[in-house]
């Protein structure tokens, strides 16, 4: 790979880097969406490139933007909670406070054929005219929360209620009526159909009705998420709808009474979808939430990591749980034959709105505020805002206008002109420091910037690089930004351009990270005498188990292992080491063994270019005394020699005894039916552990020494018989040390 200088003065860090090169690659639509984009859009294909650009943002300095109405002058109204205020954007970009409710909430506006403008407050509040800047009630509501406002051609207005899932009827002369009861908590969504049916979404039970008229309606569709939160009807009559709140563990089908009383501490959800009002606000007093705002209407999420402790009503659910790998939301198309498709699903984000295009349709969501256009069951991502979530969408001309909340504000994007885009990568952890390549591309067009920057920590701060200078000739796209473990990438489209990009790759060379060792084993594998069974097959078992670890602490003692680590031995004993060794890099590993006596100070080789783990010895190459075992493993194999590391690891010194205890019977006293005798019994290397004797080849029996523990390697042994009978008998003793080498002696009485 080449080098500049400046990479060649960061090598001076005495970093070793391993020999093989990887590469980062982003490509694909659901890699590439996990970066942020500014003014581009990301085709279904994976393909970035410019998209509708800003026109205008319009902040509203409140905390939620909850519904928005379009005029056909082109001025927009937006309502606001937790405030209760509707404000005016204008065509030359003026905002104007039009109205303060009595109530914290505006959950829903709307505007007739007229042009009139119509606004709800909520809890308790009812659907207020607003013309010429005063604000008249024309109906209180007697359910708590209206949800949604629907107007129709003659005037007429419906209402959607919480919490007892009611659709009331507003005529044009201000009369009421109870329009349609669906036996659910909220109905959350309403849509007027091209032959006069009302379309009506639900909570807690996902239900989507098909009204006809007063009383007279069916279910339409029943979704398994719990909210249908968003419904838009084309000129043919194909129903669509968002249902969400699929990763909310628990909810309550009937809301709870109002309260008003302040949590101990603060609630923090991740994603939750909740209905959080507050009641203090009455008669133009100040409520609680307008010091501390967190109230969240049908659907809407409270932003990540932050936290509410205040005076609230829940209605929908009472404790709100996220959880992961669920599906949270999903988009259906219900055909004029009732048949129901499933247009997309996710497990990341909730569908807030829908709007109906000529050839497509839009949804907005809570992750970045993005919203997507859906054709063919395919999803682009058309604009990214940002922080916050996309509670409204509309399109009016060739004009498309977000509602924004956390914080609450209204942007616009000209569909038809694209200004400067750019895309910020995410970061990406290289696991240990590393030295970078040269950045590749794929795509068409030219023109597109790059610039990168690396760092230490998880996520970009002021340790960080700065960006670099842009690289835009691939044939001279050396990064170079200094070595360091994370990386960020950056493209930039200048405006008006036509430049895609479907592929960006990273490639670096990662510092080698050693192997580590982590333990030794030394234990005996003793065979079965053949002598001594029908078969020559031979089994294993361990006599003795000696392990070193890592950390240089001794291991858990145990009842099979001796306090002086000696090596236990029969005739057919081998001598096996293993041990447990890793590489964080993945390489493969070579092993070199040695050995030396523990008065020794040279090592001495007993096998190398080793790529199994386990080694077995004779013991018998060994003399008697105590030995030490090295490992030393080397990653090699995948690296250059000038990069290659190696670790090492010692084990405790081990005890090895080939020679069994002399065993020297004394002369037998034989007293008429009675013996006594003596036994001598003596090792050189480790202490004894037990004695036995056989009389005329029966069955061996224990004998404990004089002083009454058989511990050292020097020992006395006295044996007694009684009724012994008269003629010759066979006696014999056996003596094993601890490394089970067994002495024997044979005594004949007469």
């Amino acid at each position: 790979m080449k080098r500049n200088l400046a990479f060649a003065l960061c090598a001076l860090s005495f970093v070793l880097f391993g020999a093989t090169s990887t590469t980062w690659e982003v490509t694909g639509f659901t890699e590439l969406l996990k970066g942020h984009l500014s003014g581009l859009s990301l085709t279904a294909d994976g393909v970035l490139q410019l998209g509708p650009s800003l026109a205008f943002r319009a902040n509203l300095d409140q905390p939620a933007l909850w519904s928005v109405a379009a005029a056909p002058d082109g001025t927009i109204y937006a309502s606001t909670g937790h405030r209760g205020k509707v404000f005016r954007i204008s065509r030359d970009r003026k905002i104007a406070l039009v109205w303060t409710a009595d109530q914290p909430e505006v959950f829903a506006l709307c505007l007739d054929r007229k042009g009139v403008l119509y606004a709800a407050s909520s809890p308790n509040g009812g659907v207020y005219r607003i013309e010429n800047g005063k604000a008249t009630e024309i109906w209180h509501s007697p359910a708590k929360y209206i949800w949604v406002l629907q107007p129709i051609p003659d005037g007429t207005l419906y209402a959607g209620t919480g919490d007892q899932g009611r659709i009331y009827r507003i005529t044009s002369d201000n009369k009421t009526d109870l329009y349609f009861e669906t036996g659910q908590s909220n109905v959350t969504a309403l849509a007027l159909g091209p032959n006069g049916e009302l379309y009506a979404g639900t909570d807690p039970n996902g239900l989507l009705y098909e009204i006809s008229g007063p009383k007279q309606g069916t279910i339409l569709f029943n979704s398994t998420l719990p909210e249908i939160h968003a419904i838009a009807v084309d000129p043919n009559g194909i129903v669509y709808a968002a249902a969400m709140g699929g990763s909310v563990a628990t909810r309550t089908k009937n809301p709870p009474t109002s309260t008003a009383t302040t949590s101990v501490g603060p609630v923090i959800a991740t994603t939750p979808t909740v209905i959080t009002v507050t009641e203090a606000k009455q008669s133009g007093a100040p409520s609680d939430e307008e010091q501390n705002p967190g109230g969240l209407k049908p659907g809407a999420q409270q932003p990540s990591g932050t936290a509410s402790s205040t005076s609230t009503a829940t209605a929908g659910t009472a404790q709100t749980i996220e959880v992961s790998g669920v599906e949270k939301s999903a988009i259906y198309r219900i055909g004029l034959d009732h048949t129901v498709e499933t247009l997309r699903t996710s497990k990341e984000d909730n569908v807030y709105d829908l709007a109906l295009e000529p050839n497509g349709l839009l949804f907005s969501t809570d992750v970045r505020a993005r919203i997507y256009r859906l054709v063919n069951g395919k999803s682009t991502l058309l604009v990214e805002p940002g922080d916050g979530q996309a509670t409204r969408i509309l399109e009016s001309g060739s004009v498309l206008y977000a509602a924004l909340s956390s914080p609450g504000r209204l942007e616009a994007f000209d569909m038809g002109s694209n200004g400067a885009g750019s895309y910020e990568s995410q970061v990406h952890d290289s696991n240990t420091v590393a030295r970078w390549g040269h950045l590749q591309w794929h795509g068409s067009g030219t023109g597109i910037l790059f610039r990168t920057r690396t760092g230490n920590a998880a996520r970009p701060d002021s340790t960080w690089s700065s960006w670099s200078a842009p690289i835009s000739n691939p044939q001279e796209a050396l990064i170079s930004s200094p070595p360091g473990r994370f990386i960020q990438w950056r493209a930039e489209w200048p405006a008006r351009s036509t430049a895609q990009l479907d592929t960006i790759d990273v490639p670096y060379l990662a510092q080698n990270t050693p192997p580590v060792i982590r333990s030794i084993t030394v234990t005996s594998v003793v065979g079965t005498n053949a002598a001594k069974t029908t078969a020559s097959t031979a089994t294993s078992s361990a006599a003795y188990s000696v392990t070193v670890t890592d950390t240089g602490d001794a291991p858990a003692a145990s009842s099979t292992t001796t306090p002086g680590q000696t090596v236990s031995r029969l005739q057919t004993t081998q001598t096996q080491l293993s041990w447990q060794a890793e590489d964080a890099d993945g390489d493969k590993l070579v092993y070199s063994v040695y050995f030396r006596a523990e008065d020794e100070k040279e090592w001495q080789l007993i096998r190398s270019r080793m790529f199994e783990n386990t080694l077995l010895l004779d013991p018998d190459v060994f003399a008697d005394g105590r030995y030490l075992f090295r490992v030393v493993a080397s990653d090699a194999p995948s690296n250059a020699l000038q990069y290659a590391r190696q670790a090492e690891l010692v084990s405790t010194p081990v005890l090895i005894d080939n020679t069994p205890p002399l065993v020297t019977p004394g002369a037998p006293q034989r007293n008429g039916d009675s013996l006594d005798i003596d036994v001598d019994a003596r090792d050189s290397t480790s202490p004894l552990r037990r004695c036995e004797y056989s009389l005329d080849a029966g069955l061996w029996q224990p004998i404990e020494a004089v002083d009454g523990i058989t511990d050292s390697p020097h020992e006395q042994f006295h044996l007694h018989l009684d009724k012994l009978r008269p003629g010759e008998h066979l006696l014999v003793f056996r003596v094993y040390d601890s490394a089970n080498n067994a002495g024997l002696a044979k005594v004949v009485l007469r």
